[in-house]
């Protein structure tokens, strides 16, 4: 063969080579996606890849990052639509998402509904707390389910699923029910820092303390996922240390306790304590939060046994962690039950005094139990601030296809946060009964966007070409709507009554009302949405099938 020849071959071999390639690339890209996704050529830039922190698209995080699952090599093929055998050091590998999810079922918006529900209705509404985890671990199973199922994970596919104007305003109705979650959070962390010093650190200060700290713990993460998640665990920990302490030192009446976990009880003095139970166990950026976190496994989701594999375990471990996180709920509620029901000061108790009540009731000991309270808190509150960053970084990365690196979406998201909450702080740290009107107001807050998470979620995990058949069924599908129809009707009752007390006068009940009449129309709109996308993906596979 010829140079010349020669030459002109090997040009035509490697520029065969590029193209097979690139459309491996493409193809790898169209498939991972479910078909869902058109696949996009990608700037050659190293600039452009540097500036961004990714490649191509926006992910909750880089193959780099992922958790390698043992065995995911070995006889890879034969399990692509075989799900492998159960494995206790796979279990192992698995665990670590849900405990970060279980995290805002601990936070202290929680703990302060705890113990308001404690104090004011006594054991009663034990059972309920019971069932109000059940639903929040059937909406957090959902989640994991489109999260795992698709690679991607819910604000990203309600950016593709609904028109522009529809998820910017879902995007601006998570932000808002993200920054009164860290407020009520970050308050929480800065109370506990005010106690364990005295009085010394006033509430702004504790709040910078906060803010500080948080970054400290994201910065854990260039050491790997696991260690993070060890992190989170030995918080938990602490939190159950402190309030079964507590429970320890209180010694509720173990007969009343079992009777108020069984039997069902509600009158109209505790109707209102039991919406706050219900209202506080989903939380709206959490739902956006756990789609994500099962994704640091690394889980093909082309391959349907390991798909099922991935949701066997996360739904263990995730039903593991909320057992563990009711279980400190119910440590919280019967302690203030067994303190304060019946007492005059029963409707007065908030985070701010909680600790300082319990002094005064159960002073002494080894420690007090100001402080076992305050560590506890402190523990809820740091671990909880974290949690919401993360899912800050989602939930904007998601609904605007930001790809920054991740120290630009924590500064950002935190500071969207930070800045509102120091200026609570400043506000409100002499007054503990304005601090409570505004625990009030921040609980109405995440109780209005609750809808604008769940509807969505149920959408999209019912949907046969998104989920393949990883696709809710009938039964499933009726039982998540029948509960988030009794979750939003329920906040819907909490929203009646704090509008019918504290809106007065003609121009502010004209602006709640006009707010209210697009609040309901969006959200009219979002189910008719899934009802008419439902209906024509049941007659266009029909039609296929014919």
């Amino acid at each position: 063969m010829s140079s010349h020849k020669k030459d002109s071959w090997m040009l035509k071999r490697r520029s065969h080579r590029t193209i097979h390639k690139g459309f491996q690339k493409i193809y790898s890209s169209f498939t991972h996606s479910g078909g869902q996704k058109k696949a996009k050529f990608a700037m050659p830039s190293d600039e452009h890849q540097r500036l961004l922190g990714s490649d191509d698209a926006e992910t909750a995080y880089d193959p780099t990052e992922k958790v390698h699952i043992v065995g995911v090599d070995d006889n890879d093929d034969d399990y692509s639509t075989v799900t492998p055998p159960f494995s206790w050091r796979k279990l192992w590998l698995f665990t670590g998402p849900g405990f970060l999810m279980s995290i805002a079922f601990l936070d202290p918006g929680n703990l302060e509904g705890d113990l308001q529900a404690g104090a004011i209705a006594g054991y009663s509404l034990l059972w309920l707390l019971l069932w109000a985890t059940a639903i929040g671990l059937l909406v957090q199973l959902l989640s994991a389910r489109l999260g795992v199922a698709t690679g991607r994970h819910l604000a990203e596919l309600c950016r593709e699923e609904y028109p522009n104007w529809a998820g910017k305003l879902l995007w601006i109705m998570a932000e808002l029910a993200l920054i009164g979650a860290d407020i009520q959070e970050v308050i929480g962390s800065a109370i506990a820092l005010k106690i364990l010093t005295n009085g010394f650190l006033p509430l702004w200060a504790g709040v910078l303390i906060t803010a500080f700290d948080c970054f400290i713990f994201l910065f854990l993460e260039n050491y790997g996922v696991r260690k993070l998640e060890a992190l989170f665990a030995v918080l938990i920990a602490v939190m159950a240390i402190s309030f079964a302490w507590m429970f320890g030192e209180t010694k509720p009446n173990a007969k009343e306790l079992l009777v108020g976990l069984v039997v069902p009880k509600l009158n109209s003095k505790t109707i209102q304590q039991a919406v706050g139970v219900v209202g506080c166990i989903i939380m709206p950026h959490n739902v956006f939060l756990h789609s994500a976190l099962v994704q640091s496994r690394d889980v093909d989701p082309r391959k349907t046994g390991r798909v099922r594999e991935a949701l066997r375990y996360y739904s263990i471990e995730s039903g593991i962690a909320l057992a563990i996180s009711f279980i400190i709920n119910l440590f919280v509620t019967t302690v203030f039950a067994k303190a304060f029901f019946g007492t005059a000061i029963a409707d007065t108790i908030g985070l701010g005094n909680a600790g300082q009540f319990l002094e005064e009731r159960f002073g002494g000991g080894l420690v007090p139990i100001l402080y076992i309270w305050a560590v506890g808190l402190l523990a809820a509150g740091q671990s909880s601030t974290i949690t919401g960053t993360y899912a800050g970084q989602f939930i904007m990365g998601g609904f605007l296809d930001l790809r920054l690196k991740k120290w630009a979406r924590a500064l950002i998201t935190r500071s969207c946060a930070i800045i509102p909450t120091l200026v609570v702080a400043l506000i409100f740290d002499s007054s503990e009964d304005t601090m409570d009107v505004l625990n009030e107001w921040l609980n109405v807050l995440q109780a209005v966007q609750i809808p604008f998470a769940l509807i969505p979620l149920l959408c999209l995990v019912a949907k046969e070409d998104l989920m393949g058949v990883f696709a809710i069924g009938p039964v499933l599908k009726t039982i998540s709507w029948l509960v988030a129809a009794l979750v939003i009707a329920i906040n819907g009752y909490l929203l009646q009554q704090f509008f019918a007390e504290e809106v007065s006068g003609t121009t502010f009940t004209s602006i709640v009302v006009a707010f209210t009449v697009a609040y309901v129309a969006f959200i009219v709109y979002l189910i008719w949405r899934s009802i008419t996308v439902s209906t024509f993906g049941l007659f266009k596979s029909r039609s296929q099938a014919t």
